[in-house]
């Protein structure tokens, strides 16, 4: 659109604001202006008024016409896709539900983890032993030593709080509720609602909303932005959408980039929200990295091994290994051997 035809839609819109009755009040006050201080109506010859009047309206309407269908067509696509990755999202949680509730069906752990596994455990015991016989043979230096810590604890702890302390508490959806909008997130996404304050429906062309990768600005057209800063970190482009709702509130969605981080704050010029104090979604298994994952799967098959009577992971291992050596010397009697 060029400047010619929009230098004054912010004087028309202010106009349009202040008519209660919509459009219809306002054709009423631009034709009564006609009437009263021009002479549009007699200028131009009988007729001459209402031919113009028409075929601006005709030219203007097929535009309007296109521009609707345009816009619906961009809606139903962006809600098309929001569903796509609430589909998606649905049936990754459903698939990791299904893969816990069949846990006989889960990959063992290869010899080397194994191993660490039990050195892990068997650290953890030798080393609660040795903090059991170390208190009991020196209580007055433990109890020095407790002090101590507990005074470079508080140390540490009020330097902490010094930083939280400006900082504000998370809302229920782990965001804030600014003067002029309300965030919310989950590791993956984060929801921006921006409350328009109009007192007439919107439609996409009366906004204004510009999604860079670290940089947002979103408000009515014609009008300074209602918010507009940096991102405190990067977000996908092409999975992020913005639609009008119940044609009073701006919603944004935007698709992070790194899934494993809370934001602060979605504009980094606005007040941080203290993310220790966010509540972190279910934990799933597919959050872990391979090496914490596989160690979990492997304790969950044993236990469930257990609870069925079975052999697990290690003691399978063993007899696979007996099994084996037995028959490579079918020559030896394995009759009176016990095998732990």
């Amino acid at each position: 659109m060029s400047k010619t035809e929009d230098q004054f839609d912010g004087m028309l819109l202010a106009l349009a604001q202040q008519h209660e009755g919509g459009v219809q009040d306002l054709l009423d006050t631009f034709f009564s202006f006609l009437a009263r201080k021009t002479d549009f109506y007699t200028g131009g010859g009988e007729g001459a008024a209402e031919k113009l009047v028409m075929s601006k309206f005709k030219k203007y309407e097929a535009g309007a016409l296109a521009k609707a269908t345009s816009d619906k067509a961009e809606r139903a696509e962006q809600e098309r896709r929001r569903k796509e990755r609430l589909e998606k999202k649905r049936k990754e949680e459903q698939a990791e539900e299904e893969k816990i509730d069949h846990d006989s069906k889960i990959v063992e752990l290869t010899d080397e983890q194994a191993v660490k596994l039990q050195e892990e455990i068997d650290n953890k015991k030798l080393a609660n032993a040795a903090v059991a016989g170390s208190s009991n043979d020196s209580s007055d230096s433990t109890t020095n030593d407790k002090n101590t810590d507990s005074n470079s604890g508080n140390v540490s702890d009020e330097e902490e709080d010094e930083k939280e302390k400006n900082k504000l508490k998370p809302n229920s959806g782990n965001g804030a509720d600014m003067p002029n909008y309300r965030w919310t997130q989950t590791l993956g996404e984060v929801e921006i609602r921006v409350p328009l304050k109009i007192n007439f429906s919107a439609r996409p062309k009366d906004v204004v909303v510009s999604i860079a990768k670290k940089h947002l600005s979103c408000g009515l057209k014609g009008h300074p932005p209602i918010l507009a800063g940096d991102f405190p970190h990067e977000v996908k482009l092409e999975e992020s959408t913005w639609v009008i709702e119940d044609g009073k509130i701006l919603l944004i969605n935007l698709e992070k980039v790194n899934k494993m981080q809370w934001w602060a704050h979605v504009i980094m010029s606005e007040p941080e929200i203290s993310t220790k104090k966010v509540n972190p979604e279910p934990s799933k298994l597919s959050d872990l990295d391979g090496e914490t994952r596989g160690l979990v799967e492997k304790m969950m098959y044993d236990q469930r091994q257990k609870e069925l009577g079975l052999p697990t992971s290690d003691e399978q291992k063993k007899q696979d290994v007996i099994k084996k050596f037995m028959e490579q010397h079918p020559e030896m009697d394995f009759s009176k051997c016990k095998f732990n």
